[in-house]
């Protein structure tokens, strides 16, 4: 199905009906839908950096020179897509009945966590304050690293075209906390 980049916008941004937007979702996707998304994200961010793949709401995976990083919206960036970019955002930890209930309106609510058993984890951009991803987690639970795509194998595979900038798929996350811990053992 054949759609215009302003009716993708248009889905984008939620404006279409549920019964368009059914079949938009639902049907046979046109072989450029990718390129007009990241087409119009493109001309949505105030940044130059080409964008390879969105990560979610406010964040993308950009090429810079040679390399792949994460960014936001505002031009924050998150660091190497490789690793978990949670580590370099603002993280605001529910983990008491109080800081609970100011999301949670009803004291008695079925739905409230206990804490003392599980934690909301709200991560922020260190600029520009959007909210960027919510995890409920049991205490102590390590950040979760939602998606780390395999970029080439996507370029390759699924758009039929080469990653511009060859980059090896591994998960560098626990080599950047292995340092940390050296650091703090100095």
């Amino acid at each position: 199905m054949e759609i215009s980049k302003d009716v993708l916008a248009a889905l984008i941004d939620g404006k279409l009906d549920w019964e368009r937007t059914k079949a938009i979702i639902s049907g046979e996707k046109d072989l450029d839908r990718f390129d007009k998304y990241i087409e119009i994200l493109q001309e949505r961010v105030p940044w130059k950096e080409k964008i390879v793949l969105p990560l979610g709401e406010h964040l993308y995976i950009v090429q810079k020179d040679r390399e792949y990083v994460v960014k936001c919206d505002c031009g924050y960036e998150f660091g190497d897509y490789r690793v978990n970019w949670k580590l370099n955002a603002l993280i605001h930890v529910r983990d008491t009945k109080e800081k609970l209930l100011e999301v949670y309106p009803y004291p008695e609510s079925p739905g409230l966590p206990d804490p003392e058993y599980c934690n909301i984890r709200e991560f922020y951009c260190p600029n520009c304050g959007a909210l960027l991803e919510v995890e409920a987690v049991p205490k102590f639970y390590p950040i979760i690293f939602d998606f780390l795509p395999d970029l080439g194998t996507f370029y390759s595979d699924w758009l039929n075209r080469p990653l511009p900038f060859p980059t090896e798929f591994k998960d560098l996350t626990y080599d950047v906390t292995k340092e940390w811990r050296k650091e703090l053992e100095e």
